[in-house]
Parts: C-alpha cells; sequence; structure tokens
C-alpha cells in the first residue's frame, strides 16, 4: 500500500495501514499472546523458579514438579496463576503493540535507504524500547507472582488479591511494587531483542532460502508455520540469553535474601549457578512459549486481515 502523500512511508509498507486501530488490534493481539501462553504454564514456572532459589531441594524438572504435588497438592503448581496472567497479559500489550509502533517510528526517523541497510538495528531498537514499557507493566505481578511462588507453605498468601494486599502491606521488605524492575529490564529487555531480533531474521531467511516466492502467494497455513518455527527457535537463543537475569529475579524472591543488594545476591549465588540452574526446563518452557505466542500473535493478525510478522 502506498503513502497517500506520496512520500516513502514505513506505515503504509504493509497490506494495511498501521494507523491508531493497527497499532490497537496489535495490542490486543499481544494480550492474547502472552497471557494465555504463560498462563498456561505456570507449572513448569513454579518448579523453574523454585529449583532457582532451591536446587538442592528441586534438583530437576520432574523431581520439583513432584516434590511440589506432594507437598502441597496439585493446586501447588498453578500458583501464581493469577499474576502471571495479568501481568502478562499487560506486558504483551505493550510488547507487541509498542514494537509495532517504534518499528515503524525508527524506520521513519531512518529513512528508506537507512532502513534497508540496518533493518536489523531497528529490529533491535523497536523490540528494546516497547519492553521498557511493557516491564513497568509487568513488575509488580511478577514480583507477587515470585513471592507466591517460592515462598514456604504458609508463610505467604497464594490468592491473587490477597497477596497483592500482602505485598503492598510490606513494601518496605519487599519493596513492592518496582523493586524488581531493574533486574526484570537486565533479564527481559535482552530476552525481547533476542526474541523479535532472531524472529524476524530467521522469517527473512524462511521467505529468501526456502521459500522464495513472494510472501502472500503461500496460503496462511504455510506463512503461520514459518512463524511457529521461527518463533521457537527464536525462544531457545532467548532462554541463554536472559537467564541469569531471570534467576535472579527468583533470587530477590527468597525471604533470606531481603534487604540484600543485587550485586550481594549474585556474589553469594555464583555466576555459574545464576547461568546454569534451571537452565534446560526454562529452554523448553520459553522455546514452547515463544513460537506459541508467535502463533497466536499472527494468527490474530491474519485473522483481522493484517497478515503475518515479517518476510523478506
Amino acid at each position: 500500500m502506498s503513502s497517500p502523500v506520496g512520500k516513502w512511508d514505513a506505515r503504509y509498507l504493509g497490506p494495511v495501514p498501521h494507523d491508531l486501530s493497527y497499532y490497537s488490534k496489535c495490542m490486543l493481539g499481544g494480550v492474547l499472546a502472552c497471557g494465555i501462553t504463560h498462563a498456561g504454564i505456570t507449572p513448569l514456572d513454579v518448579a523453574k523458579c523454585n529449583m532457582q532459589v532451591n536446587p538442592a531441594k528441586y534438583n530437576g524438572l520432574g523431581p520439583a514438579l513432584k516434590t511440589l504435588v506432594a507437598e502441597e497438592g496439585a493446586n501447588g503448581i498453578w500458583k501464581g496463576f493469577g499474576p502471571t496472567f495479568v501481568g502478562y497479559s499487560l506486558q504483551g500489550m505493550f510488547k507487541y503493540g509498542l514494537y509495532e509502533f517504534f518499528k515503524d517510528f525508527y524506520m521513519n526517523l531512518a529513512g528508506e535507504e537507512a532502513t534497508n541497510k540496518y533493518k536489523p538495528a531497528i529490529w533491535l531498537a523497536g523490540s528494546a524500547s516497547a519492553e521498557v514499557f511493557a516491564d513497568l507493566a509487568l513488575c509488580p505481578f511478577e514480583m507477587t507472582k515470585v513471592k507466591i511462588q517460592t515462598s514456604p507453605t504458609g508463610t505467604f498468601p497464594t490468592a491473587f488479591g490477597a497477596a497483592l494486599k500482602q505485598m503492598s502491606a510490606t513494601k518496605v521488605d519487599t519493596r513492592y511494587p518496582f523493586g524488581s524492575l531493574v533486574p526484570l529490564w537486565s533479564r527481559q529487555i535482552p530476552y525481547t531483542m533476542a526474541k523479535f531480533f532472531f524472529f524476524e531474521k530467521i522469517v527473512q531467511l524462511f521467505y529468501t532460502h526456502v521459500f522464495p516466492q513472494p510472501k502472500e502467494t503461500y496460503g496462511k497455513g504455510t506463512q503461520l508455520g514459518v512463524t511457529f518455527a521461527s518463533g521457537y527457535l527464536a525462544g531457545v537463543v532467548c532462554a541463554i540469553v536472559s537467564h541469569p537475569a531471570d534467576s535472579l529475579v527468583s533470587q530477590l524472591g527468597k525471604a533470606e535474601n531481603k534487604g540484600k543488594s543485587i550485586g550481594t545476591i549474585s556474589k553469594e549465588v555464583g555466576l555459574l549457578s545464576l547461568c546454569t540452574k534451571g537452565l534446560g526446563t526454562r529452554v523448553i518452557m520459553i522455546g514452547t512459549l515463544t513460537g506459541f505466542q508467535w502463533w497466536i500473535y499472527d494468527s490474530f493478525k491474519s485473522a483481522m486481515g493484517m497478515g503475518t510478522t515479517g518476510g523478506k
């Protein structure tokens, strides 16, 4: 679609103009993509968090899940479902919606020639900018989720409303609502940059070498298959890149780390432990998660007549 003023404009490069309606729909697609998927894998997240904060007791995915069910019942592996669903729905809204906005903004700022030459830099800048705002929305709920999931049974409320109230009441100790914002940024911004960069790059490679005809000549099934495969592969890279910071966020939720600085916790736990404890579980979790997030997001966009993300 050509720009109405005849000048090159990134907002008019796709099948539909990127106006307020487009960005709003992308935000809704992000809510669906992130809220549903993150909430759906709550048991894996509970196991992963406990493996990070108490690796001696929870020394593997299977044993961790078995221990949690034995000690807390079936509900034990679904702790934190409420803040997970709400927090990641809000995060997804800003992550995807603002990525589309910032990508167009930076492309127009750079101009046509620079955009074509430095497209990867546009992807990185757009995703990093979007994630800054996405994490502001996520942080209070992520802190609550981690506290619910890592507190010993009976020491902290597990109901969503009661947990939020307790976090607020003890904010001097818990540093609620933005005490984990810096480690969250350190986890999520590299994660999101990797997620969007590698997704866009892998999609580009698919449509350059595997499906070389114009993207629009392929059916929705093929396009969404490319979306899922690209998302899954990107997710594996994301998990590795962001895992040390993810471990640190989990450590901040431990009662015995109350009042300690990030540097102190990092030294006590050790770099190797921060980089490796729970990594295998997180690779499985994030790979699958990211693949389905992109598939849900692009399925929604496709159903709205907005086309799938990425191309040559």
